[in-house]
């Protein structure tokens, strides 16, 4: 296939703006694969398609306030420092993107506050740059006072305090990501309870989500796109639960393309998972097929982005291009702050 293979519009009146509360009061729609049905239901109503024994897969990945806004020595010319991830922990160096990138050079410093800077030590892409900051203490508590939730671009509003918890899973723990992991968003904590009390196993896995998410496969090939590598994790117990699962002809029941992402890159032989930390660049695109995943938990996504295309993996196309002009039709909203789909 190729990327424009995946082109479709959305109407911009139906990118969400602000988040659905109370969460799981967001729409759903089931997508059946087999039947080829599509049904509207409330989020709350994903109960009622998992059993006893099944395991939901949640990714745990925190987002953190990575936009800093400084302004550049002896030019005063304000700069925004986004933070993308650090690259040394001892000597606080990061990889980040600063706008406007044209005024900003190796050696250039930026000031966050009276005491705090970074000094531009490299250049890696247009936008790109390595920087080190002065701080040598807890550095998150800095970014946690002075920066603001990174919001995508689609939504054309400044961040609120609101965001910071909106724009953040329940179940959200390590810290990393400057991207919301949006399918896990619909979950409230007594949705989860329920869930849990049914007798399915919640599951963490992190995967930090990158700025990758957002962007579209300008190749035409898609074997010579090249996907941007993310950490992840996959705790010994969520691996052992998941093979005993398998095992046992139970569900997989993924929520997000990451978890998916995660899952799927680090099968072995027999459909099972092996747990571990690493970095993982895995694309996942038709003709491909998800080997552990039975059931995903998905938001509706941008066309031509990788998350499209790995839902095409896991569903027919037609299906899944079905849904989305369903989608359109019926009002749903669209992209981190929108409704779910839910295919099974």
């Amino acid at each position: 296939m190729k990327s424009t293979d995946f082109k479709f519009s959305i109407p911009k009146t139906l990118v969400a703006q602000h988040p659905k509360l109370p969460r799981d009061e967001s729409k759903m729609m089931v997508i059946n694969r087999k039947t080829k049905e599509l049904e509207n239901k409330k989020f709350k109503d994903i109960i009622d398609y998992m059993d006893e024994g099944d395991c939901l897969v949640l990714n745990d990945s925190k987002v953190f306030a990575a936009k800093l806004f400084g302004t550049k020595e002896k030019t005063n010319a304000k700069i925004e420092v986004f933070l993308l991830r650090q690259l040394s922990q001892e000597e606080n160096i990061w990889d980040v993107l600063v706008d406007p990138a044209r005024k900003v050079r190796i050696g250039n410093r930026i000031f966050i506050t009276k005491n705090l800077y970074c000094e531009v030590i490299d250049n890696t892409t247009s936008r790109g740059r390595i920087v080190r900051f002065n701080y040598r203490g807890d550095f998150q508590k800095y970014i946690d006072k002075l920066g603001k939730t990174p919001l995508p671009e689609y939504i054309k509003r400044e961040p609120t305090d609101s965001d910071r918890e909106n724009y953040q899973s329940v179940f959200a723990e390590n810290i990393g990501s400057v991207a919301a992991p949006s399918a896990g968003l619909h979950f409230s904590k007594e949705l989860l309870r329920k869930i849990e009390k049914k007798g399915i196993n919640l599951l963490p896995v992190t995967l930090h989500v990158g700025l990758g998410k957002f962007r579209h496969v300008e190749v035409e090939d898609l074997t010579k796109h090249r996907m941007d590598s993310e950490f992840f994790e996959i705790p010994d117990y969520t691996a052992e639960e998941v093979n005993k699962a398998i095992e046992s002809k139970k569900k997989i029941i993924a929520v997000g393309t990451s978890v998916a992402r995660v899952l799927e890159a680090n099968t072995t032989a027999g459909r099972f998972i092996r747990s571990g930390k690493g970095w993982t660049d895995k694309f996942i695109y038709p003709p491909q097929t998800l080997k552990v995943v039975d059931k995903f938990v998905t938001n509706f996504h941008n066309p031509q982005s990788t998350m499209v295309m790995m839902v095409c993996a896991f569903s027919d196309k037609d299906i899944v291009m079905k849904a989305y002009k369903k989608a359109v039709k019926d009002k749903y909203r669209f992209y981190s702050y929108g409704d779910s789909m839910f295919y099974i």
